[in-house]
């Protein structure tokens, strides 16, 4: 897979923008898929989950955009999708317990499309907490979460999850201590894959590219594993 590594040349996805039906109404999304363009056969499809609906957070925050590319660089379809009362989405806030439905509803169309293909699930910041609600009844292959907000969401009973798991922090973050980040995982039995970028801040300003190597290399590992 590393001919598809973002050192090589490549040419992104057209975006295709439509609405999934979610359980409160049509959920705002975007799909880009490689295969779409002539990409080869896809090892997964990939949903991405955005930051907090309430603090302007939506699916084209550039860190949910950032995950959604690793993933298409590796050939597979990356589906992002606005909350429920983000922008033309319906239903309004629900302080996780609707998203995390949102979220699951848009997994099953994603499986609907692409039957077959082992699922990625990401999230950023409440976005993350979104996945892990979600991941025990999703069954992701594998799961990505950044910058997860263990002080503000309850995290600290996140289901053990036996499955290839990648956490990314900002050492910098000004909203998630690192620190907190780091002892939350090595808790976890079995503990995620841990990253930590130093002067990185809750946004990855200036570290954009070291977060898409970061989950692309994750990804591609995954997908060697499958291959194996």
């Amino acid at each position: 897979m590393n001919a598809l590594y973002r050192d090589q040349p490549w040419r992104p996805p057209r975006p295709e923008a439509l609405e999934i039906p979610g359980p409160a109404g049509p959920l705002e999304a975007i799909v880009e898929d490689p295969a779409a363009q002539g990409g080869g056969e896809p090892p997964a499809l990939a949903v991405v989950c955005h930051p907090h609906p309430l603090y302007q957070g939506t699916m084209r925050n550039k860190v949910v955009h950032t995950v959604a590319r690793a993933a298409n660089r590796l050939g597979a379809p990356a589906v992002r999708f606005n909350f429920r009362g983000v922008g033309t989405s319906a239903g309004a806030w629900d302080e996780g317990r609707g998203e995390t439905e949102d979220a699951l509803a848009v997994i099953e169309w994603a499986r609907r499309r692409w039957a077959g293909l082992p699922l990625w699930l990401a999230g950023f910041s409440f976005g993350s907490y979104v996945a892990l609600r979600a991941a025990p009844h999703a069954r992701p292959a594998a799961l990505v979460t950044v910058a997860p907000p263990v002080q503000r969401f309850p995290l600290a009973d996140a289901a053990a999850l036996q499955l290839p798991w990648l956490v990314v922090q900002g050492e910098a973050d000004e909203l998630v201590d690192w620190r907190e980040v780091r002892a939350w995982s090595e808790a976890r039995r079995p503990p995620p894959e841990l990253v930590l970028l130093p002067d990185t801040s809750h946004f990855f300003h200036g570290r954009l590219g070291e977060l898409q190597d970061a989950v692309q290399g994750f990804f591609g590992r995954c997908v060697d594993g499958m291959e194996e």
